[in-house]
């Protein structure tokens, strides 16, 4: 691109400023300012949502998962699993929006009742919505439900994220009701992709990628973290995604969520950077770090162990080898190396389960014996951390395939060239 960091956000301060006079000239005006972003292409454009028969399956493999496991229904509030199972999705607030799957039987909605309207406008599945006032009980209503389909008594799994004043309200409108945990059917139903789900995952990676590349030719010498992530932002609005990135530079590295201390970018600095963007809800989440100038022979080294270190947690994957192996894997790389032992400057797990959430069921972690299935999602993401010096991580997502697995993206291939 001709237009570099400091001439755009140039423009755009000229472009807000012409907007707030222009009025309905505004979308004239827009077009005559020149964006390096413009020749990016929706990643979101011609997506295919999940189908309405898909999570009709999906509700009919809960409630065989809750066959399995005893359970007589499942308790949901707004979040990631009632947009899963429903396509339901709500804002979380004080106000208890939530639904119940019985084993037999169809959901049952709780809304509060100024938004019963706008609920029942969301709601494919089932259509029994009750509703409460402002001055009463959504607890009793839930309790209700339970008790019309004589589960008072029984066996209800609550959903890992609901949080705690709406079980508690619950369960003390039903006395001698066991409350457990309904991992084992929303987990059970999450944790393998279906193709619609891995074709908007791949999406989300597509767009993240295209954003990096974009932002990373706009790196300047002085520009401030808090620039990068603007620029990030409008990169990935222009690629059609919910999304950002954050980004370390220098020694700030070593901290793999990041220092509190600001940054400025200057030449040799270790940039690291990790984002993550949606279509459809469905996530890509990659990181990637690079140098900004030459880098040195200690920087090259590293980045080069981390890559090996990647490379071994891959070539680990393959069905019915427990998730905690692909971790033993990376980690032994990189302990081998002298980073060692344990979590010394390895510091975090080498992957998370990705979906509808960023990090979701299952885990790449020491412990976890979880067999890997064909269908599950993962991040590949080993990292090397040394305070007051620098940190690399590289980070591709992946999914399990019946002989091994397929990445979503390109490895980095050196520290200098950070797209494949």
């Amino acid at each position: 691109m001709s237009m570099n960091r400091r001439q755009f956000l140039k423009n755009s301060a000229l472009t807000a400023g012409a907007l707030s006079v222009t009025g309905s000239g505004c979308t004239e005006q827009r077009a005559k300012i020149p964006s390096p972003f413009a020749h990016l292409k929706s990643v979101a454009e011609g997506a295919a949502p999940i189908t309405v028969e898909e999570r009709q399956g999906r509700i009919e493999k809960a409630r065989q998962l809750m066959r399995e496991n005893d359970l007589d229904a499942i308790y949901l509030e707004a979040g990631s699993s009632l947009v899963y199972f429903t396509g339901v999705s709500w804002w979380r607030s004080e106000r208890l929006l939530g639904a119940v799957l019985p084993q037999k039987g169809d959901f049952a909605y709780v809304s509060p009742a100024f938004e019963e309207e706008r609920a029942r406008e969301k709601i494919t599945f089932g259509n029994e919505v009750r509703v409460w006032q402002e001055d009463e009980s959504p607890y009793k209503l839930v309790a209700q439900i339970l008790k019309d389909r004589g589960l008072q008594g029984g066996k209800i799994g609550i959903e890992e994220t609901v949080r705690f004043f709406q079980l508690d309200g619950i369960r003390k409108e039903l006395p001698g009701t066991e409350f457990v945990s309904a991992d084992a059917v929303t987990a059970g139903c999450r944790m393998v992709k279906s193709p619609a789900e891995l074709a908007l995952m791949q999406r989300a990676n597509n767009g993240v990628i295209a954003a990096y590349e974009a932002v990373f030719a706009m790196m300047e010498a002085g520009m401030a973290q808090q620039e990068f992530n603007d620029l990030c932002s409008q990169a990935f609005k222009a690629v059609g995604m919910r999304g950002g990135a954050g980004v370390q530079f220098g020694e700030s590295s070593a901290f793999p969520h990041g220092s509190s201390k600001p940054q400025v970018l200057k030449e040799g600095d270790i940039v690291l950077v990790d984002g993550v963007g949606s279509v459809e809800g469905y996530r890509g989440d990659i990181s990637r770090t690079t140098v900004f100038g030459e880098p040195t022979q200690k920087q090259r080294e590293r980045w080069n162990l981390e890559r090996k270190a990647q490379d071994a947690a891959f070539a680990a994957i393959k069905p019915g080898v427990p998730c905690e192996a692909i971790d033993a894997a990376a980690r032994k790389v990189i302990n081998d190396a002298g980073f060692g032992p344990g979590y010394k400057n390895f510091f975090h797990r080498v992957g998370h389960g990705i979906g509808l959430d960023t990090h979701e069921w299952t885990y790449l972690v020491k412990g976890n014996k979880t067999p890997l299935q064909p269908g599950m999602c993962f991040s590949n993401e080993p990292g090397i951390y040394v305070y007051g010096e620098f940190g690399v991580r590289l980070e591709d997502c992946f999914y399990v395939t019946e002989d091994g697995y397929q990445s979503f993206t390109k490895q980095s291939p050196a520290i200098d060239q950070p797209f494949g």
